[in-house]
């Protein structure tokens, strides 16, 4: 006769519980997966963005800079964390002319959809971006 199992069921249907339950469960744990991998990569990104804000409004405020340099030291920051299409935005626009005691904001952005881990699909069409504010010195 056939084999008992602990439930009392014949192998071959225990297979073909097992098979669905596989065909059901597998294609949501690796979506699962990869909305986790997307979240992390977008979490990098705005990290990344954060610390490239602040380190221009650390130059920014220094007495003696200019637009350039802020400029400058935010693009080294996002190439060096490998931000694609980031967008730099000073304001005041020109930070030499602003007097001792007033705020300078920087704020840089960059779309999530050409720097996604995956092709664009749980964060497509949106832009993250960073503001930093500090008081000129």
């Amino acid at each position: 006769m056939f084999a008992a199992t602990h439930c009392g069921r014949k192998p071959s249907v225990r297979s073909a519980v097992a098979a669905t339950e596989l065909a059901i469960c597998l294609p949501l744990v690796a979506m699962l997966l990869l909305a986790s991998i997307e979240a992390c990569g977008m979490v990098y990104l705005s990290h990344s963005l954060t610390i490239a804000s602040y380190e221009g409004a650390r130059v920014a405020i220094n007495y003696d800079s200019t637009t350039p340099a802020v400029t400058a030291k935010c693009n080294e920051m996002i190439t060096a964390r490998r931000v694609e299409d980031g967008q730099i935005d000073i304001t005041p626009p020109d930070v030499a002319a602003v007097p001792r005691g007033q705020t300078i904001t920087v704020t840089v952005s960059a779309p999530c959809d050409s720097n996604a881990l995956i092709p664009p699909w749980f964060f497509g069409g949106n832009t993250l971006s960073s503001s930093t504010v500090m008081v000129k010195e």
